[in-house]
């Protein structure tokens, strides 16, 4: 009897050429899929230098195939990704592809849709092995989850940041340099001009510590408890998309269902009433401690701490125990 098909995961490279953490968190999960399946699962890089991101996928998988694409060291990656990972399925008839619910991930895993005419299951936030996928997402802004699986044999799942935590394999896997032959068929989008977003601010997505602002600090001036409350904690700023359209913050600092899905050890939300929209952003923190001075605002249901207060008076009395017990 033939073995099954294998699972396969695509694996993201960040701008510096090494492996996305969302890539390792999708890995983990694949992993623990191919488990409970008995099926080999095995990690597909493309990049124009592959190589150090298959490494660090090889930890967390026991085999991974790296495909050197010069073509995306200029040009936007996830078209020409999204055609060379779809002619290397059409090719070695992989039964899932597993990819992250990133930006990166969405846009591959439509081009291999639209390619390979597989169905796919988005933004799953659970998933657990009955003869295939069967896929929790969440759906309306957090509102609903819905279960689904796919009604053939084969499809893409893309998972959403966050949701798993990433665990490395006990050995690390091989790398193997396999190619893809024939030329892109697809419109190359040219990268004309590079721009890097402000490092100032710690990047929310891997902060154990997050301190976060809403409506309530009332404009960028209330912002500057909210900066001096991370710094002292060790942490990350984040915000609502009240205050970011608002103007008061830059969007990369934005968390909920339009921006960064984060999953702290400590999240203190500062002014934040915590509608589904930002809820679903947050939600998976270890502990979330919310000050508001509405004893009926919305993030009094899941907080696990909840203090009615002004801010700017429960904020600056946190810094000063702070402080003080600093020394």
């Amino acid at each position: 009897m033939a073995a099954a098909a294998p699972i396969w995961v695509h694996g993201e490279l960040a701008p510096d050429g090494s492996l996305a953490r969302i890539s390792t968190e999708v890995a983990t999960l694949a992993r623990e899929l191919g488990a409970a399946a008995k099926r080999e699962v095995v990690g597909v890089i493309v990049g124009s230098d592959p190589t150090a991101a298959a490494s660090e996928l090889a930890g967390f998988l026991p085999r991974v195939l790296a495909v050197t694409e010069p073509q995306t060291a200029d040009h936007a990656g996830a078209t020409i990704v999204g055609e060379r990972l779809a002619a290397l399925i059409e090719r070695e008839k992989p039964d899932f592809l597993f990819a992250g619910a990133g930006p990166e991930g969405r846009d591959v895993s439509g081009v291999v849709s639209a390619l390979t005419g597989l169905g796919v299951l988005v933004n799953a936030v659970a998933v657990r092995w009955e003869d295939g996928p069967v896929v929790d997402m969440s759906v309306f802004g957090g509102k609903l989850t819905t279960t689904s699986r796919f009604t053939g044999e084969r499809g893409i799942v893309t998972l959403r940041p966050n949701v798993v935590t990433a665990v490395p394999a006990q050995s690390a896997g091989t790398v193997e340099q396999v190619s893809v032959d024939g030329p892109l068929k697809l419109p190359l989008v040219k990268v004309v001009d590079r721009i890097e977003a402000d490092d100032v601010a710690a990047p929310i997505e891997e902060a154990r510590i997050i301190v976060a602002g809403g409506r309530g600090v009332g404009g960028p001036d209330g912002f500057g408890v909210v900066e001096e409350l991370a710094q002292a904690l060790g942490g990350a700023v984040g915000a609502t998309r009240a205050a970011v359209d608002a103007g008061w913050i830059p969007y990369a600092q934005q968390i909920g269902q339009t921006g960064k899905i984060v999953k702290p050890a400590l999240y203190l939300a500062l002014g934040i009433s915590g509608a589904i929209q930002h809820k679903v952003g947050m939600q998976t923190a270890d502990t979330i401690v919310a000050v508001n001075r509405d004893p009926d605002a919305p993030i009094a249901e899941f907080a696990d701490l909840f203090v009615v207060g002004d801010l700017f008076e429960v904020a600056p009395a946190i810094l000063a125990a702070l402080r003080a017990r600093a020394g």
